[in-house]
C-alpha cells in the first residue's frame, strides 16, 4: 500500500511539473526565447568538440547541465517534462528516490564547465524537482575551441560555431594568443575569412610568389586588422556602438569601404576618412540611429548624398 501511495504521489508531482512546463513554453513563445535543451550532437559538430577521456565518478552541479544526447526534445532547459508520455517512467524514477538503494549515477559529457546527459535525463529531472544541488555522474571530458556557458541558447551556439570554425581555419589562438577577435552577430566571421583570403591574393600579386594561408593570416592580423581596430577605438566608435566589438565594426567598415570605392570610383581609399564618414552616417544608439537612418533615406530620395570623395 505505501508503494502504491508513493506512485500516486509521484504521478501528481509529474503533473505539476508538466503544468509548469506548459507555462514555461507559453512564456517562451510570447517572448521568443528558447526553453529547450541543447542537443549534444549539434554542439559536437558545430563547435568541433572532441573527447579527451573518462574522468570517473563525480558529483556535478545540476544547474550546469544544459543539454542531452538524445532527449533534448523531451525536457525544458530546467528539465521540466515537455510531454505527458514521460509520466510513468518519471514516476517510477521518483519512487526509486525514496528507496534505500536509490538510483544509479547518470552519465554525462563535460564540455568546459557545462554538461550534457548521455544517460539519466529522468533522474536529472527528478533531482531538480527534489531541490537537489548536485547529482552523481560518470563524466567523459571533452574539449572545444570556444567555451560554452550554462545560459547559452541555440542562437549563441550558432555564433560560437562560427567562432570555432574561424579559429580552426585561422589558428589565431596559437599564432597570436590573446588576439581578442570576437563578433556578436552570425555571419561576421565569414566576412573576416573572406577579407583574409582577399589579403592573401593581394600579397601574392604584390610579391609575385605564392603566400601560404598561415603567412597571409599573420600579415593580415598584424598590418591590416590590428591598425584598423586601434583606429576604431581612437575614433570612439565603441562608445557610439555599445554592445559591439572592434571586430563587429571592422566588418561593417570594410563593407562600407567597398561602397565608397564604387561610389567615388577610386581603387584605394584613406582608411581614416572611411572610419570618420562611417561614424557620421551610422550609430548603434537607438534614437541617434533612427535620426541618421531618416537622414540617409532623405539623401537617397533627393539624390543628395555627399560622399567624401575628395578626401579619399
Amino acid at each position: 500500500m505505501p508503494s502504491q501511495l508513493k506512485q500516486i504521489e509521484a504521478v501528481q508531482q509529474f503533473d505539476r511539473l508538466r503544468e509548469r512546463a506548459i507555462l514555461t513554453e507559453l512564456v517562451g513563445f510570447i517572448t521568443r526565447s528558447e526553453v529547450g535543451l541543447l542537443p549534444f550532437d549539434l554542439v559536437r559538430e558545430k563547435l568541433h568538440v572532441r573527447e579527451v577521456g573518462e574522468r570517473g565518478l563525480r558529483d556535478i552541479p545540476l544547474d550546469k547541465i544544459v543539454g542531452s544526447v538524445g532527449r533534448y526534445n523531451d525536457f525544458t532547459r530546467h528539465f521540466l517534462p515537455r510531454t505527458s508520455s514521460l509520466r510513468q517512467r518519471w514516476a517510477r524514477v521518483r519512487s526509486l528516490a525514496e528507496e534505500l538503494h536509490g538510483w544509479p549515477p547518470i552519465e554525462v559529457y563535460q564540455v568546459g564547465d557545462v554538461y550534457f546527459v548521455k544517460d539519466g535525463n529522468h533522474r536529472v529531472s527528478v533531482a531538480m524537482e527534489m531541490g537537489l544541488k548536485t547529482i552523481q555522474a560518470y563524466v567523459t571530458e571533452c574539449t572545444a575551441p570556444v567555451p560554452l556557458e550554462s545560459t547559452d541558447t541555440i542562437a549563441d551556439l550558432i555564433l560560437k560555431a562560427d567562432r570555432a570554425d574561424f579559429l580552426t581555419r585561422t589558428g589565431l589562438d596559437q599564432l597570436r594568443p590573446g588576439h581578442n577577435i570576437s563578433v556578436t552577430m552570425p555571419g561576421r566571421y565569414q566576412v573576416l575569412l573572406a577579407d583574409i583570403a582577399a589579403h592573401q591574393y593581394a600579397l601574392e600579386q604584390r610579391t609575385g610568389a605564392p603566400v601560404s594561408w598561415e603567412e597571409a593570416t599573420l600579415n593580415w592580423y598584424d598590418t591590416v586588422y590590428q591598425p584598423a581596430a586601434q583606429l576604431i577605438e581612437q575614433k570612439g566608435l565603441l562608445r557610439e556602438f555599445p554592445h559591439r566589438t572592434p571586430a563587429d565594426l571592422y566588418t561593417w567598415i570594410i563593407e562600407y569601404q567597398v561602397e565608397l570605392r564604387d561610389l567615388c570610383g577610386k581603387p584605394d581609399v584613406n582608411e581614416q576618412v572611411v572610419v570618420e564618414d562611417f561614424a557620421q552616417r551610422y550609430s548603434g544608439r537607438p534614437l541617434i540611429a533612427q535620426i541618421k537612418a531618416i537622414r540617409r533615406f532623405l539623401e537617397n530620395l533627393l539624390r543628395r548624398r555627399h560622399a567624401p570623395c575628395e578626401r579619399l
